[in-house]
């Protein structure tokens, strides 16, 4: 159904000025909806023709305020049809809030991403947030600002303007010109997914572009260290410091679960003595808020005490920069010859799997050690090896050869 648009000028008589003029006042209706607004100019009475709302005679003043008024009804036009055009419904008052400059301000992607990571980076240097997160945002608006420049030749793109094919075609984007594989799509669609919740919490969208949209990450092997690679690395004799110190960061890491920056904001505060007597690592892990709570092995201590005084403040340890320490940390499982993709992340993996797993740790009790809401999220880092496997069947094997029923069966 065609919508029923129309501009109209009229006095508003009541509020007369002291010269006897009176405001001109513009009405627009559309649909059924009013809105009306002054004109902020002023005419007598007498010069108005009220058949045709405008001034009437060839007087300076009356044709300077039709000129006035007709460039006031052009504007009102011209927003009309945009906003006709742009959106789903029209009202008279979306059409007087554009005409005078008050319409709501369309927020666009890159602008909100660039302010969500603006206010991010203020979190990491308070110690609230993870550097490795920061850089993944950053990633992500990099690869998003090329897409919509290549796919949409747009600096930006307003977010009443994403849909579900925006979603779509990004993913293709990250799989066929980044080459991607799915996990690393389904972790650069998730920084995307939040600056889209950022906007529903705003009002800016209504329609979720999001709505039928799926992706899911596929299970994959992930690599740790045996004990066997410990020991090999724990060996390794260094000329350089700096060398020794990461290793000995990432060998605490793997003794203890902790993160990269988890390890980083540990001070002498968190080593506290427990119900049972003995000193032990008590923390929060930054990236969830849950408690992380380890018994200091011999190990920690004997790390702990080889850097005691040489961190800044209260630390305690001497944590170097996350790009220098990766760096180090791949020379040092080269100079191992470990024949695996290992990274500082490995050492949560390593924790799970060969120092608790396999040593007979609760899944429960490794859970709570990693900090972990739930036992599903842990399962992901724990593997069963083999060793343990075999050890585990060789005890069953003791027991039910001790059970009466079973023992000296011939078949």
């Amino acid at each position: 159904m065609r919508s029923t648009f129309k501009v109209l000028f009229y006095l508003k008589k009541n509020a007369p000025k002291k010269d006897g003029s009176v405001p001109v006042m513009c009405r627009i209706t559309i649909d059924g909806t009013i809105a009306q607004f002054s004109c902020k100019c002023d005419i007598l009475p007498n010069l108005w023709d009220i058949k045709s709302n405008r001034a009437s005679g060839k007087s300076a003043v009356a044709l300077e305020t039709n000129r006035f008024l007709d460039k006031i009804r052009v504007g009102i036009n011209a927003k009309y049809k945009e906003i006709a055009e742009r959106d789903n419904y029209v009202t008279a008052e979306k059409i007087k809030n554009a005409f005078l400059g008050l319409e709501i301000r369309h927020e666009t992607l890159l602008t909100v991403y660039a302010q969500h990571n603006e206010d991010f980076a203020k979190q990491v240097d308070a110690g609230l947030r993870s550097q490795s997160t920061y850089d993944k945002y950053c990633t992500v608006y990099k690869h998003l600002e090329e897409f919509i420049r290549t796919r949409y030749r747009l600096s930006d793109i307003a977010l009443r303007e994403l849909t579900p094919a925006f979603i779509t075609d990004f993913e293709i984007f990250l799989r066929t010109e980044k080459q991607c594989c799915n996990n690393t799509v389904w972790i650069y669609i998730m920084p995307l997914r939040r600056m889209i919740t950022i906007a529903q919490n705003h009002g800016w969208i209504v329609r979720d572009p999001f709505v039928d949209y799926s992706i899911s990450a596929e299970s994959t092997e992930r690599d740790y260290l045996t004990k066997d690679e410990i020991r090999q690395m724990m060996d390794l004799k260094f000329r350089r410091k700096s060398m020794e110190l990461v290793r000995d960061l990432y060998v605490f890491c793997c003794f203890t679960g902790l993160s990269f920056t988890d390890m980083k904001n540990l001070t002498k505060d968190n080593l506290q003595t427990s119900f049972d007597g003995k000193l032990w690592i008590m923390t929060k892990r930054q990236k969830t808020g849950v408690e992380s709570n380890i018994m200091l092995m011999d190990i920690l201590m004997r790390i702990i005490e080889k850097y005691d005084g040489m961190a800044k403040e209260n630390y305690l340890l001497p944590v170097p920069q996350y790009i220098t320490a990766c760096k180090n940390l791949k020379t040092i499982i080269g100079l191992c010859g470990i024949e695996k993709n290992i990274t500082w992340h490995t050492s949560r993996h390593t924790m799970a799997t060969e120092i608790c797993l396999t040593n007979g740790v609760p899944i429960e009790t490794l859970s709570k050690i990693l900090g972990h809401t739930n036992i599903r999220t842990t399962q992901i880092y724990a593997k069963i090896t083999h060793e343990k496997e075999s050890r585990d069947m060789n005890t069953l094997s003791d027991k039910l050869s001790k059970i009466e029923q079973f023992s000296g069966i011939t078949i």
